[in-house]
């Protein structure tokens, strides 16, 4: 291996431009997804199809990257973040331009969800890969600035989306867009690799290989001159050969032996996906995100739609609600990222909490009878919305830096799966009830229990640890496993 793959990170020079490159990257895939609310709203009224089917839509574009993150994660430790952030480029774009010629949901599902969602879940896994790699000290710092690229792109695109829908029409709204997002490309050149990926080194196997053939190929050798003479006759006596069955029993071995190598892989893959979960801490981690993605992203949908079913504005607001979120959620990643760089502060209590304030939250939204409030609401659900700076952070003090990518996908896996099943899920309650109070009770439920479940389990961690609890940047280590606090 070489010196360049084990390069300690810098915290500084390079790093600062990889963090704008990746700031701007998510900016740019996740500006339309995170504002999908605006977009809902007029898909119901263009497809005129139910709610829960609409819904789908939303809720795939923000779930399939996700739950497509090992997939991903390992894309980018084999190609690096460079070439996946570029792929994702034209993934993203291609997905938001294809939605402008959509003839229904079922389209949009494919196009908007599946094909845009897998390119935003590319440039999630690559961008936040790639901070880790360049910051060790200041990464809470790093990981808040480019996280927040979503919530900007998302507050941006509100309005914009708006604009564009009221001046050109949804068709050409999402052309535009979707131009927009080539510009994913151009952050993908600056994102120059820190550790080298392990195609690098298999390439470079594969050449070390062939030179060595080369080399015995150039050995001189007697030739018999009647074989010089006759290269019809060899080229005959190769053909027989290819044919023989001695030749056909090589390749069956060959690739008997391909086949065993890649079993290998796979289930060493598995063994090591088998001790993650052996880590009490971690299975926690992915309850309490599956549980808190399961109801959290029902408002993103619904409140716009809410607010005019209510009548509580009439058509949409100047600033709409998605935007409020999305400006929140960018201040609380900014400011939960600082906060874990903090040397007592502990990441799995304040995740917990984050999730009890987002439970808390989508159970008022029921009672609250003005726009205002609902404001309010939304700016508190997007601040809670901020734990996504957190959750990276975590994840690399409870099982360490070399297993961040494969954790960090496992964990959004399971955030992803939730997304994808919660919203539609509250979409079909309203169709079933024509109301969206049991909707928001249904998915505030979740969050809380998430919350009360992980803040219980590290409380118990604590006790089982009293000789370790006086200080909380030590790690619990008895029967807690390898649970490291935030330092």
């Amino acid at each position: 291996m070489s010196s360049r793959n084990t390069k300690k990170a810098p915290d500084s020079g390079w790093g600062w431009a990889i963090v704008i490159a990746s700031f701007m990257g998510q900016l740019l895939a996740y500006g339309s997804p995170q504002s999908v609310g605006v977009l809902y709203t007029e898909w119901l009224n263009t497809f005129q199809d139910s709610k829960g089917m609409t819904a789908l839509v939303g809720s795939l574009v923000s779930g399939v990257g996700l739950i497509a993150s090992p997939i991903c994660s390992a894309c980018v430790v084999n190609f690096g973040a460079r070439p996946v952030t570029f792929f994702s480029g034209i993934m993203v774009s291609g997905g938001l331009m294809l939605s402008a010629f959509a003839p229904n949901v079922q389209f949009l599902v494919f196009s908007y969800g599946i094909v845009v969602g897998l390119g935003c879940g590319f440039v999630y896994a690559a961008t936040v890969t790639i901070t880790c790699q360049y910051f060790d000290k200041r990464r809470g710092l790093a990981l808040g600035i480019v996280t927040t690229g979503t919530s900007i792109g998302g507050f941006l695109y509100a309005s914009v989306q708006n604009m564009f829908i009221a001046l050109f029409g949804l068709d050409d709204c999402l052309l535009l867009i979707g131009c927009f997002a080539l510009n994913i490309i151009a952050c993908a050149g600056l994102m120059r690799p820190l550790h080298l990926p392990a195609y690098y080194f298999k390439q470079r196997a594969a050449l070390a290989e062939k030179a060595e053939e080369k080399v015995l190929e150039k050995t001189p050798v007697v030739e018999d001159p009647i074989k010089k003479n006759q290269p019809v006759t060899n080229v005959l006596i190769t053909e027989e050969i290819k044919k023989s069955p001695a030749y056909e029993k090589s390749l069956h071995v060959a690739l008997v032996q391909l086949l065993k190598k890649k079993q290998k892989e796979y289930s060493e893959y598995l063994h090591s996906t088998g001790v993650l979960f052996q880590n009490r801490v971690f299975s926690a981690m992915c309850v309490s995100l599956l549980l808190f993605c399961l109801g959290a992203y029902t408002p993103l949908l619904y409140l716009e739609d809410l607010a005019q079913c209510e009548g509580l504005i009439d058509g949409i607001s100047t600033i709409p609600l998605v935007s409020i979120i999305s400006i929140a959620a960018g201040v609380g990643k900014l400011l939960l990222g600082i906060t874990m760089d903090i040397r007592w502060m502990n990441s799995i209590f304040l995740y917990a909490f984050t999730l009890l304030g987002t439970g808390v939250a989508i159970l008022m939204i029921p009672v609250t009878k003005n726009y205002a409030g609902l404001q309010v609401i939304s700016a508190v659900l997007g601040f809670f919305y901020g734990n996504w700076s957190v959750i990276p952070y975590m994840t690399t003090k409870v099982v360490g830096m070399d297993r961040l990518t494969e954790a960090y996908g496992i964990l959004m896996f399971f955030s992803g799966f939730s997304i994808m099943l919660g919203p539609p899920v509250a979409g079909w309650i309203y169709d079933w009830m024509h109301s969206y109070d049991l909707a928001f009770y249904f998915s505030g439920s979740f969050p809380l229990l998430g919350g009360a479940g992980l803040f219980l389990f590290a409380l118990s961690c604590c006790n089982k640890n009293e000789d370790e609890t006086n200080t909380l940047d030590e790690e619990y280590t008895d029967k807690c496993d390898a649970v490291a606090t935030v330092a």
